[in-house]
């Protein structure tokens, strides 16, 4: 009988230890392990339309900056909360097709699509070469919304030539996917969210996060698929509120970004 007791008290103190390791993990948050590339970027405020970006590893369990800061642009009207990792259930507003402002929260990187047959020498990353017939739809009433998608180009259907995806411009030569509203598509949520060159030190973007070509060059032969890249792209206010819980670097590690 005594042992009977025993053992059951083992158990239950096995258990306790077992759950009090699950609650310790479910507050520490935070993105999974796996990801040890993060793209971050700090905006002044959610009005703000310019800001800094910068590469950051994880070494030994803490972000380490991989490179300098590199100065971006978001949208024309500024941040507004998106759907991804996280920002997807933020209280407030949060992106809707056509408002002109970038989404905030953590986002995958997804496929890089450009006009090239090959990417930047020594990049090594997924992508796609644009075809003819490549598209991306924002149509809010189309079930294929924020989908790459193909057709037949000597047949295009009569919406192909808005959302055709190779327009010879120069500023879409390299979009890197930011997997915004991707997991899965939310009609009128905001489609086409990537990084790709800028059209001018101070031209603003409808959503996108743009920046010099070069600097642009050095993101993609940065990036490495089985570091699992992420994008953090916050307001100064709700990075210094969110920081620990989602797993980012803490301000003092990202101070060359925070205005």
């Amino acid at each position: 009988m005594m042992g009977n007791r025993i053992r059951a008290s083992k158990r239950a103190f096995a258990l306790v230890i077992v759950l009090a390791s699950l609650f310790t993990k479910a507050l520490a948050g935070g993105l999974d392990p796996s990801v040890q590339q993060l793209i971050v970027s700090v905006a002044s405020d959610w009005d703000a339309s310019t800001g800094k970006l910068q590469f950051f590893e994880k070494k030994d369990g803490e972000w380490k900056p991989a490179a300098p800061p590199i100065p971006v642009l978001y949208g024309k009207n500024g941040l507004v909360w998106g759907r991804g990792v996280y920002g997807t259930n933020e209280p407030g507003t949060h992106k809707q097709e056509r408002d002109g402002r970038a989404p905030a929260g953590v986002f995958k990187i997804g496929t890089i699509y450009t006009y090239d047959s090959a990417l930047p020498e020594g990049a090594k990353y997924p992508f796609h070469t644009v075809g003819a017939g490549d598209a991306w739809s924002d149509d809010i009433t189309s079930p294929n919304y924020n989908k790459f998608m193909t057709v037949d180009p000597a047949n295009p259907p009569p919406w192909f030539e808005k959302q055709k995806m190779r327009h010879g411009d120069f500023a879409y030569r390299w979009l890197v996917e930011i997997r915004h509203n991707s997991d899965p598509p939310v009609p009128n949520g905001g489609s086409a969210i990537f990084f790709h060159i800028r059209r001018g030190p101070a031209r603003k973007t409808a959503g996108c996060t743009t920046m010099a070509e070069e600097d642009l060059v050095k993101l993609i032969r940065w990036l490495r698929a089985d570091k699992h890249p992420h994008y953090a792209l916050l307001p100064r206010s709700k990075y210094e509120a969110k920081w620990k819980t989602w797993g980012l670097p803490s301000p003092q590690e990202a101070a060359a970004i925070m205005p």
